[in-house]
C-alpha cells in the first residue's frame, strides 16, 4: 500500500477507526517520549515496565464491572506509586527493590482479578497485547486532556524534575521536597503508560516509553533538545509504525515496537557525534 492510498483511508469514513488509532498512537508516543526523557536520564528504565504491571489490577477491576480502563489503570499505578514512594524514603531498600516488590504484586493481583471473569484469556491478551483499532471513543477525549495535563506539569517542573534526577542531594541542599517530586515524576510516568498500554499493550509499552528518548540521548547532548526529539521521533515511528502494519496487516503494537527500534540502531550506528561510525572514525 502506498502512503496515499493510507492518506484515503484516513479520511475513508468507514475506516473511522483507523485516524482514532493513529492519534491515540502518537499521543501517546509523545507522552512517553517527554517522561521518557527523565527515566532515561535517571536511569530508571524498570519503572516504565513495573508501572505497566501496576496499572493492570486497575484494568482488570474496570474491564469486570464494564468501566473505563483509562480510568482504572490510572488509579491503580497512582495508588502503587504513592506505597512505591513512601517506602521509598527508607535508605536501606533502594528505590528498585521496593518498585520490584509493589508493582509484580499488583501485576499478580491483576491476574487473580481478571481471571474471575468469564472468557478473561482473551481479554487478558488484549491488556498484554494492545488493541488499539478497539479503543472506545471516549477514551480519545481522556488520552487528549491526559496529554495535556502531562505536559503541562512537565512544563512548570522541568528545572525541578532535572534537578532530582541529576543530584538528588544538591536538590535537597536546595530545599526541593524530593519526596512530592518524586511522586509526581512517578505519578507522570504512569498516566504515561497507562495511556500507551491500549496501544501496545503491557508487553512492549516499555519501548514506548524508553526507546525514543535512548535514541534521542544518542543525537544529541542538550537536554532541550533531546526533550524535543524524544517525542518527535516517538509520534514519527508511531505514524509510520501504523502504515506498515495497516499495508501489511501486521499487529500494529509490535510494529510499532520494531519501528522504534530500526530508529534507535540507525541512530546508534550514524549518530553525528556518538554514533558507531563517528566513534570509530574519531
Amino acid at each position: 500500500m502506498s502512503p496515499w492510498q493510507f492518506l484515503a483511508d484516513l479520511t475513508n469514513p468507514d475506516l473511522a477507526f483507523l485516524p482514532k488509532a493513529l492519534t491515540i498512537a502518537v499521543l501517546s508516543a509523545i507522552m512517553c517520549g517527554v517522561v521518557g526523557c527523565y527515566v532515561v536520564l535517571r536511569g530508571m528504565a524498570f519503572i516504565g515496565d513495573a508501572v505497566a504491571h501496576a496499572v493492570f489490577p486497575g484494568l482488570a477491576i474496570a474491564f469486570l464491572f464494564s468501566g473505563s480502563l483509562v480510568v482504572g489503570g490510572t488509579i491503580a499505578g497512582i495508588v502503587t506509586a504513592l506505597l512505591v514512594t513512601v517506602f521509598a524514603q527508607n535508605r536501606r531498600l533502594k528505590e528498585d527493590s521496593v518498585i520490584g516488590i509493589f508493582f509484580v504484586a499488583a501485576f499478580a493481583l491483576g491476574i487473580v482479578i481478571i481471571s474471575r471473569a468469564p472468557g478473561y484469556a482473551g481479554s487478558l491478551q488484549q491488556f498484554l497485547f494492545g488493541s488499539i483499532t478497539g479503543i472506545p471513543d471516549r477514551d480519545l477525549y481522556v488520552v487528549g486532556g491526559t496529554a495535556i495535563a502531562v505536559l503541562l506539569a512537565v512544563f512548570l517542573l522541568h528545572k525541578e524534575f532535572v534537578a532530582i534526577t541529576l543530584d538528588r542531594e544538591m536538590a535537597r541542599a536546595l530545599g526541593l521536597r524530593t519526596f512530592w517530586l518524586d511522586l509526581t515524576l512517578y505519578v507522570l510516568v504512569t498516566l504515561a503508560v497507562v495511556m500507551a498500554v491500549q496501544t501496545i499493550g503491557n508487553i512492549l509499552v516499555l519501548a514506548l516509553l524508553i526507546t525514543p528518548a535512548a535514541t534521542a540521548r544518542l543525537l544529541t547532548d542538550r537536554l532541550a533538545a533531546m526533550m524535543a526529539l524524544a517525542p518527535a521521533i516517538g509520534g514519527a515511528c508511531a505514524l509510520i509504525g501504523l502504515y506498515l502494519s495497516w499495508s501489511w496487516d501486521l499487529p500494529a503494537g509490535g510494529t510499532i515496537v520494531l519501528t522504534l527500534t530500526g530508529a534507535f540502531l540507525l541512530a546508534h550506528l550514524a549518530a553525528p557525534r556518538h554514533g558507531l561510525i563517528a566513534r570509530l572514525a574519531a
